[in-house]
C-alpha cells in the first residue's frame, strides 16, 4: 500500500531504509553548555525506535555568537563532539541514520542570548528582533565559514552520517542570500552571484574538509513570504547553484522569523502545501529533495512521492505527536496513530517563549527518559470525567499498571473538547478524542458512560485513588438583561442546541468568543464581538490567531476592544467605548467570557474526608495543553 514510503533511498552515499525524515526542530533539551542530556538523547532515540529512516538534528550553533536560543546543541569543540557521540551511537543501534544540522543565527538572535552583539550581512534590524546587528567584515565572514567547516568535521568525527547546512528561516546564510536582509555592495552583496557567495564558499569548504563521499545537505526556504524577499523562482536558482557547489540533497522549508507563523503552519493551512514548491524544484535539480510542513496523512505522503514531487517526507510536529508514526503506518495500525492537530501550543508556542517543547496530544514528549517503568504497587483507580485531562489520567494510570475505572455522565467521551472541534479549521481536534478512545480500549480501562458519580458510589467502590476531572462550566456575567430570551451561551450555539438570528453580538474576545464569532460569520451571520481588553485572542499562538483574524476581517465582523457591556435589551447590546455609549443592534447575544471550574463533586468528596486528586479544568480552567499534562503526571505518579 505504501511502496514508495517504505522503499529505500539514498542521499549521496548514505542509504536510508525508508522515506521518513525527522526535520530539525529546536527542543531545548540539552544542557546550557550545548552538551547532550539523557533527556535529549531519549527524545531522539524514541523516533529512531519508531522507524524514522533519517533524523536531522535541531540546529547546532557553530560558535559562541551563532546561537538563537540559550539552550540548544553546540558543535565547536571536543567537549561538544564527545557529548553528542552518545546520541549518534544510540540512534544507530535502532537502525536509523542521523544528520547533524549546523547553523549561525546571524541577526535573528540577541546579545542577551549570546553575550555578544548579533552580526549580519548589513546593519539592518530584523523585524522581530530588538537590536541592530553589526555588519560583518570580509575577515569575519571568512572566519565564520571556517567555523562551519570545524563543526562539520567534529560532527563527522562524532559519527554523524551526514551534515546539513542551514540556509533557511532567515538565519545568517539566508540573510546573505536575500535582498530582504543583504544590502552590501562588496563581493558578498548586490548581485545574485555575490549574495550566493557566502553559501557557496561554505559548501565548497565543507566538501573539501569532509571528503567527496560524506553526504552534505542544505536547507533552503522555498519562499521567505516577506516583501522584497526570496521567492520560489530565486530558490530554484539557488538550489541548482548549491548542487553545483557540492550538496547531495536539498531540504525545503519556508518562511523567516518575520513570517514564522508559516514555518510550522497551523491547522488552517492545507496538509502538504509545500509539495507544490518541491515539485518545481525537482524539475531543476538532480539531487534528492526533502519536503516538510503539515504532513499527517500517509496516503497523501505516498502520493507526493509517487507523483515525484519530493524524494523524502519530513514529519516535524507529527514526529513529536507520535514518534512511532512510520512503524504504525507500516503495520497498518492507523487508529493507533496520535495525530498532530496543528494547535501550536506545546511546540512552537513554548519555543517562542524560550521554553523547552511539549505536545498537547503527547505529554510524554521530553519525558521519555522518566516514564518508562511500570508500578510495583498496582492500585484500583477511579477517574471522574472523560474530557482530555480525565482520559489522559486514565490512559497514563493504565500504562503504569493500575486497574482503572473511568466515569462520564454524558453518553460519549471528549467533554468540552468535542465542542472545541466544531469551529472552522478545528476539526482535527476530533482525532485526539478518537486516539484516546482507542487507547482506553487497548488498555482495558473500564469506561462507564451516562454515569453521574455520587459520594456513595466512591465510598462503595473501595478505590485506592480517586481522580476528579469534572471540567468547567461557562460563566454567566452579571449584566443587565442577561436573562433575556435572546441571550445564549457560545457552547449552545456551537453544538446546535440553540439557534441565533441573523445579527449577533458575541460578548467575550477570548478563544471561544473569537472562534464562535468566526463560526457565525462563516455561516453568513452579521456579527460583532465585544472585548474589555485592548485586543481579542491576545494570548493565542501567532499562526492560529492570524487565520482567525483573517476570517473575521474577510467576513466583515465588527470588533470592539477596550469596550464594556452596559446593558442587553431585546434587540441590542449597549456598550461603552472611549467614554461614549454605542448601541449594537442585534437579534441574538452570545456569551463567551470564559469558564469556571466545576468542582462541586470534589468539594463534597473532600467534605467526606475522601482523598482525591483534582486535575485539568476542575482544578483551574485553562488550556488543554496544561490539562492533558496534568492528567499525564497524576496518572503516572500514583
Amino acid at each position: 500500500m505504501f511502496n514508495k514510503l517504505f522503499s529505500s533511498g539514498k542521499i549521496g552515499t548514505m542509504e536510508l531504509k525508508n522515506r521518513f525524515v525527522v526535520p530539525p526542530m529546536v527542543s531545548m533539551f540539552t544542557n546550557e553548555d550545548g552538551t547532550a542530556t539523557e533527556r535529549f538523547i531519549r527524545y531522539y532515540e524514541e523516533k529512531a525506535k519508531g522507524e524514522f529512516g533519517l533524523i536531522i538534528t535541531e540546529n547546532y550553533s557553530i560558535n559562541q555568537n551563532a546561537g538563537g536560543f540559550k539552550i540548544m546543541g553546540r558543535m565547536w569543540n571536543e567537549k561538544h563532539m564527545n557529548s553528542h557521540k552518545e546520541l549518534v551511537d544510540r540512534i544507530h543501534k535502532q537502525g536509523s541514520k542521523i544528520c547533524l544540522q549546523i547553523y549561525h543565527a546571524g541577526r535573528q538572535t540577541t546579545s542577551e542570548i549570546t553575550g555578544l552583539k548579533p552580526v549580519a550581512p548589513s546593519p539592518i534590524k530584523d523585524p522581530t528582533m530588538p537590536e541592530i546587528p553589526k555588519e560583518l567584515t570580509v575577515k569575519e565572514i571568512l572566519k565564520i565559514e571556517d567555523d562551519f567547516v570545524n563543526a562539520a568535521l567534529l560532527g563527522k568525527k562524532a559519527g554523524f552520517d551526514a551534515v546539513e547546512i542551514h540556509g533557511a528561516h532567515g538565519y545568517l546564510i539566508n540573510q546573505f542570500l536575500s535582498p530582504f536582509s543583504n544590502k552590501r555592495t562588496d563581493m558578498y552583496g548586490g548581485s545574485f552571484i555575490n549574495r550566493f557567495r557566502f553559501c557557496k564558499e561554505i559548501i565548497e569548504k565543507v566538501r573539501g574538509a569532509v571528503g567527496k563521499d560524506y553526504p552534505i545537505l542544505i536547507r533552503l526556504g522555498a519562499e521567505e513570504l516577506v516583501e522584497g524577499g526570496l521567492n520560489i523562482d530565486d530558490t530554484k536558482i539557488i538550489a541548482k547553484m548549491a548542487e553545483n557547489a557540492g550538496v547531495d540533497c536539498v531540504d525545503i522549508t519556508v518562511g523567516v522569523y518575520a513570517t514564522r507563523y508559516m514555518i510550522a503552519a497551523p491547522a488552517a493551512v492545507k496538509e502538504g502545501w509545500l509539495a507544490k514548491y518541491t515539485a518545481e524544484l525537482k524539475k531543476k535539480i538532480s539531487v534528492p529533495v526533502i519536503v516538510v510542513n503539515r504532513f499527517t496523512n500517509p496516503f497523501l505522503m505516498e502520493d507526493v512521492l509517487d507523483e515525484n514531487k519530493a524524494d523524502f517526507i519530513a514529519l516535524g510536529r507529527q514526529s513529536i505527536a507520535d514518534p512511532h508514526f512510520p512503524e504504525k503506518v507500516k503495520e497498518g495500525r492507523f487508529d493507533e496513530i496520535n495525530k498532530c492537530i496543528g494547535c501550536m501550543q506545546g511546540c512552537i508556542g513554548r519555543q517562542v517563549q524560550g521554553k523547552n517543547i511539549s505536545c498537547l496530544v503527547n505529554p510524554l514528549t521530553g519525558k521519555e527518559y522518566a516514564y518508562d517503568k511500570k508500578t510495583d504497587n498496582p492500585k484500583k483507580v477511579m477517574v471522574i470525567g472523560a474530557g482530555p485531562a480525565g482520559n489522559e489520567a486514565a490512559i497514563s494510570s493504565a500504562r503504569a499498571g493500575h486497574e482503572v475505572h473511568l466515569f462520564e455522565k454524558s453518553n460519549k467521551i471528549g467533554g468540552q473538547w468535542l465542542i472545541a472541534a466544531i469551529p472552522p479549521n478545528k476539526e482535527e481536534l476530533n482525532s485526539f478524542t478518537l486516539w484516546q478512545k482507542k487507547q482506553l480500549e487497548m488498555l482495558n480501562v473500564d469506561v462507564n458512560l451516562e454515569t453521574e458519580v455520587t459520594v456513595d458510589m466512591v465510598k462503595k467502590g473501595n478505590y485506592d485513588e480517586v481522580i476528579v476531572a469534572t471540567g468547567a462550566n461557562p460563566i454567566t456575567p452579571n449584566i443587565e438583561g442577561i436573562e433575556g430570551e435572546n441571550v445564549v451561551q457560545a457552547n449552545d450555539v456551537l453544538t446546535g442546541i440553540k439557534l441565533v438570528g441573523d445579527r449577533c453580538v458575541v460578548i467575550g474576545g477570548g478563544l471561544v468568543g473569537a472562534e464562535t464569532c468566526e463560526f457565525l460569520a462563516l455561516e453568513w451571520h452579521k456579527v460583532a464581538i465585544v472585548e474589555m481588553l485592548d485586543e481579542i485572542i491576545g494570548g493565542l499562538e501567532e499562526g492560529p490567531r492570524r487565520y482567525i483574524m483573517k476570517n473575521l476581517k474577510e467576513n466583515n465582523a465588527e470588533i470592539y476592544t477596550s469596550s464594556k457591556v452596559k446593558k442587553i435589551t431585546s434587540d441590542s447590546v449597549i456598550i461603552e467605548k472611549d467614554g461614549r455609549e454605542i448601541t449594537l443592534e442585534c437579534d441574538s447575544v452570545v456569551i463567551a467570557i470564559g469558564s469556571s471550574s466545576d468542582n462541586k463533586l470534589a468539594r463534597k468528596l473532600e467534605n467526606e474526608g475522601i482523598d482525591i486528586k483534582i486535575i485539568g479544568d476542575a482544578k483551574k480552567a485553562g488550556r488543554a495543553l496544561d490539562g492533558v499534562l496534568d492528567g499525564f503526571k497524576v496518572g503516572y505518579g500514583l
